[in-house]
């Protein structure tokens, strides 16, 4: 009986490994959240640094917003799926907030409606990307924002990533800061 206590609490352990990653090792990711990684990667090498799941001032909440060296604002949606693609009729509404929008889908996602009239293709950048990396296959026109619409999102990025890190060091402060997670933050 101690030998299967021992076994299923080995294979818990196993599990859990797989699923959180052990000591200097990367967790495994599924999904969006496994792109996103990716996607991460690769602007970190383009001096672009991302934040995921940043709500925006309409009520719509974007998968990654990031800056740019140059103060750029870009945004990046992630589609794992065509079904989710095709049936995404938001994503214009974060054109208001970006200089840079891009797609980004799994290279097994063979998206040629992405080149359709109604995905933008002339302002709309692709990015291909798994779990580690990611390329870009189109780039992203540059759409200019008005110069007081970029210091409003540059300000959100920056205040919403320093609640995160808040909240990373001090789990409690969570509790104290509703509007970071209903996106109605007032600066």
């Amino acid at each position: 009986m101690k030998t299967s206590n021992f076994a299923d609490a080995q294979k818990a352990f196993v599990i859990k490994q797989s699923e959180e990653g052990t000591p200097g090792t990367e967790p495994i990711l599924q999904g969006a959240r496994a792109f996103s990684r990716g996607v991460c990667r690769m602007l970190h090498r383009h001096d672009i640094f991302a934040v995921p799941e940043v709500p925006l001032r309409n009520g719509r909440r974007v998968d990654l917003m990031g800056l740019s060296k140059k103060g750029d604002v870009i945004i990046v949606e992630i589609k794992c799926a065509r079904g989710d693609l095709m049936g995404d009729t938001k994503w214009t509404e974060y054109l208001d907030y970006c200089d840079r929008f891009y797609w980004a889908v799994p290279s097994e996602l063979h998206c040629q409606e992405l080149y359709q009239e109604r995905f933008l293709p002339e302002r709309c950048g692709l990015i291909v990307a798994d779990a580690y990396d990611a390329e870009i296959a189109r780039p992203a026109a540059l759409h200019a924002l008005a110069a007081s619409r970029r210091k409003v999102e540059t300000l959100r990025i920056a205040r919403h990533s320093m609640r995160r890190l808040l909240t990373l060091a001090d789990p409690a402060l969570a509790l104290d800061i509703p509007a970071a997670l209903t996106g109605n933050i007032v600066t």
